[in-house]
């Protein structure tokens, strides 16, 4: 016969032991869910600044002054400007350098149909670049896709 301290005694053992069986296994779990989001973390890092490092530098193309009249509103007025492209990379730029009569007929003919008021402010100037970006991206032939430029910069503007 058992007695009644062995009874308590079993059941409490029995208890501690799947205790610890659940703290060890919960241990495993969080320590491993800490490893993994670690090196999730550790991997999503270098993999962004592996992209960063795979990113070609710009290229920049500056194009010769454009000196055009205005459209009239008070008179003769004339825009004189020069404009620098911001290319992805050295083979867009150099098709850029190839059509560069092409791409000054088309800035002279857009630059040419504003109004001085149009362009004066700040924001007639943006509108006037995005504009420009447009046109100029636009491909040479119906066969080759849109041209690979990132924007168009102002490096002097002036309305006389």
């Amino acid at each position: 016969m058992q007695s009644k301290e062995d009874n308590g005694i079993k059941p409490e053992k029995k208890s501690g032991r799947k205790k610890l069986t659940i703290i060890i296994a919960s241990a495993v779990l969080v320590l491993g869910a800490g490893g993994g989001g670690t090196a999730w973390y550790l991997n999503r890092t270098e993999d962004g600044a592996g992209v960063q490092a795979k990113q070609k530098p710009p290229v920049f193309v500056n194009l010769e002054t454009f000196t055009v009249n205005l459209q009239s509103e008070h008179g003769d007025q004339h825009l004189q400007t020069n404009l620098t492209l911001k290319m992805e990379d050295a083979d867009a730029a150099d098709l850029i350098k190839l059509h560069m009569p092409e791409v000054r007929n088309r800035v002279l003919l857009l630059l040419s149909s504003k109004a001085a008021a149009q362009i004066a402010v700040v924001d007639g100037k943006k509108k006037l670049a995005s504009e420009l970006l447009a046109e100029i991206k636009q491909p040479f032939s119906e066969s080759r896709p849109e041209l690979a430029i990132q924007s168009v910069l102002f490096t002097s503007f002036v309305i006389q």
